[in-house]
């Protein structure tokens, strides 16, 4: 999908973002453009920021939804935007959907290929879809999933994957057929994600500024007014007097425009059990209290 002799082959990521993204476009021999986020949007994409030229010269857009750090959902008006924009442009849109079965409304998030078909779209066009077992079954040993989309693509994929790719055993392939044919542990996944959210959002409420996502199993939150936004030395801090770890949010996105949309937060996954979450989010509120400023 990348030419990388094409004079400033760019690929285009949200901030913050998933660093796969970054590495991906670099070891194309890309150039990565990180658009803009707005932190009182529920850090949205600014989209309407990124230069017309550099949309001519953006050959892959990389969108995540829900989104990683923030659980932010993309809206139907947000698919239509960058589906105009492919079309005026000709790049290929990678949508990466791996956390969309973890919700708390009572609508499943939109995805790509779904937000196309309300729209009215008839194919797929410089449309792929990227989801997983890891999330939605707990299973991200298997390194199990499955990409969907443009055939076109869909074919050159294939092609890729039979010379560069490396197959899965028979006892991976059997379980993730299991997994992928069963609804009723998604849904049990689901509701015990729902129940860690409502016991541990309120206990870290009262100390950061946090609250729920509209998916995933991030808390994506604020650091302390005191700690001057310094997320790095939050999280350092937080580790050698409680134990707990947390992800520094500038770790999770780069300067841009003067900036780091990810400075003064971090990220959590509530991936444990609930009583363990729920001991972390104590942990972190006696740390809070105890150090509202950085040393």
């Amino acid at each position: 999908m990348i030419d990388p002799t094409r004079p400033g082959a760019t690929v285009v990521s949200p901030n913050p973002f998933y660093q796969i993204y970054e590495g991906a476009a670099l070891l194309s021999g890309a150039a990565p453009y990180y658009v803009p986020s707005d932190p009182a949007r529920n850090f949205a994409n600014d989209w309407d920021s990124v230069p017309t030229e550099v949309w001519a010269r953006t050959q892959l857009l990389f969108v995540c939804s829900p989104g990683n750090p923030t659980g932010a959902v993309m809206p139907l008006s947000e698919w239509e935007k960058l589906f105009a924009l492919s079309d005026q442009h000709g790049f290929v849109i990678a949508s990466d959907e791996c956390y969309s079965e973890i919700y708390f409304r009572e609508e499943a998030p939109l995805g790509g290929l779904e937000a196309a078909h309300q729209l009215g779209r008839t194919d797929f066009k410089r449309l792929i879809a990227f989801t997983s077992l890891s999330k939605r079954s707990n299973v991200p040993g298997l390194r199990s999933g499955f990409v969907a989309g443009d055939a076109a693509i869909i074919k050159q994929f294939l092609l890729y994957r039979t010379y560069h790719g490396s197959a899965m055993s028979p006892v991976v392939q059997s379980a993730s057929v299991a997994a992928w044919g069963d609804e009723a542990h998604v849904v049990d996944n689901r509701n015990q994600y729902r129940t860690k959210f409502a016991q541990v959002t309120p206990v870290l409420a009262e100390v950061l500024d946090v609250k729920l996502p509209d998916a995933s199993f991030y808390l994506w939150a604020g650091v302390p007014a005191g700690w001057q936004g310094d997320d790095a030395a939050f999280a350092q801090a937080l580790y050698e007097s409680e134990h707990v770890t947390v992800l520094p949010g500038s770790y999770l996105a780069r300067d841009f425009n003067g900036s780091n949309p990810g400075h003064g937060r971090i990220r959590m996954a509530l991936v444990a059990e609930t009583a363990e979450c729920l001991e972390a989010a104590e942990r972190m509120a006696r740390f809070v209290r105890a150090h509202p400023n950085k040393a």
